[in-house]
């Protein structure tokens, strides 16, 4: 990130919608600490970055065919 290319910060209301979650599960996330999904405060408001959100939910990918070791 530089001042030149600023990220482009979400709201909670717009990550919430997009994991398909309601608002409050992510805020009882940031409560808990439940889950690596980094966020901004201003003021009093939330944001997250949206290239945090990717990265989390690319994170959370699980791919059927890898074998697991054991």
């Amino acid at each position: 990130m530089t001042i030149n290319s600023p990220p482009e910060l979400m709201t909670e209301t717009e990550v919430a919608n997009m994991l398909r979650l309601k608002r409050q599960t992510l805020s009882v996330w940031r409560l808990n600490r439940r889950y690596a999904l980094p966020w901004v405060k201003v003021g009093g408001r939330v944001f997250y970055n949206r290239e945090d959100v990717l990265a989390f939910l690319d994170s959370r990918r699980v791919d059927p065919t890898a074998t697991t070791a054991g």
